[in-house]
């Protein structure tokens, strides 16, 4: 079988050289034209015309995969410019919001020359079906002013969230005005009244306004603040609106149960204790 192979082998290549000469012989003898070359370029013409299309579809792969690539650097390109605005974007935000909550602080330092405030971050939350609170950045320690324990604590805007029940040397706990230990004394309409946290208002983000006299009117929508009695927390800090008045189930006295003005939740980030307030207004 070797040997068979091996003479068909050396046949072909004597067929091939054979043709070689010929073509050779007959491209000198008879230029272009003549027969054996005539034959060769016959033969050779299909191939021709396939790998000239075998050409033209490389070459538009080529072109494609080009123009691809280009395409996909474009779209690339395109994203960080897309990813560069939103980022630019988000930090003009957030410029904004400081800017503005800066401005609010402000204004609400104006109105209140006589607030000493502390600035802290909620480092903590303790919001659940029991209790609502939550930790501050600042304790005796690291304050530039002394906090104490019944500080009240406000945002920007000057709305109480809560008050302070425990100090520490770098953090403090503060109840928000929906937990059942807060109570305060409140101002609506032209009466006063006692804010305070309870159990079944706690979880619908809602506190009272207990102790309302009879001849108090109060409406819903009607505003509640601090009233500064017993000289705890300042007057004026908002609370909250009323929501709905209601009696009590023994008949006896009416309540007004309290939306707080500001939500109390996860947004709260930035807030501000009032260390100290002039009681002699």
């Amino acid at each position: 079988m070797k040997a068979l192979l091996t003479r068909k082998t050396i046949t072909i290549a004597a067929v091939a050289v054979l043709i070689a000469i010929i073509t050779i012989v007959s491209v000198n003898v008879f230029d272009s034209r003549g027969p054996v070359t005539s034959l060769a370029n016959t033969v050779s013409r299909p191939f021709k015309e396939l790998g000239s299309s075998v050409a033209r579809v490389f070459e538009s792969i080529y072109s494609s995969i080009y123009r691809y690539d280009d395409l996909l650097e474009n779209y690339e390109e395109a994203l960080r410019d897309i990813n560069d605005i939103k980022r630019a974007n988000s930090e003009s935000v957030d410029l904004l919001s400081e800017n503005n909550r800066l401005r609010a602080l402000l204004g609400f330092h104006a109105r209140h020359a006589d607030h000493n405030l502390e600035e802290a971050i909620i480092t903590n939350r303790g919001f659940n079906n029991w209790s609502s609170s939550f930790t501050i950045s600042k304790g005796y320690a690291n304050s530039e002013t002394s906090i104490a324990r019944g500080n009240c604590v406000i945002t920007e805007y000057g709305v109480l969230i809560g008050q302070i029940t425990e100090v520490s040397a770098t953090s403090s706990t503060v109840v928000t005005v929906l937990d059942t230990t807060f109570s305060a004394g409140a101002s609506v309409g032209d009466g006063t009244a006692t804010a305070k946290g309870d159990f079944a208002l706690m979880n619908s983000g809602l506190l009272m306004l207990d102790y309302l006299d009879e001849d108090i009117i109060v409406l819903p929508g009607d505003s509640v603040v601090t009233s500064g009695n017993g000289g705890i927390l300042p007057v004026g800090l908002v609370i909250g609106e009323v929501v709905e008045v209601l009696r009590h189930d023994t008949g006896i006295g009416r309540y007004a149960i309290i939306k707080p003005m500001r939500v109390i939740d996860d947004s709260i980030v930035d807030v501000y204790v009032i260390t100290s307030f002039d009681t002699s207004g």
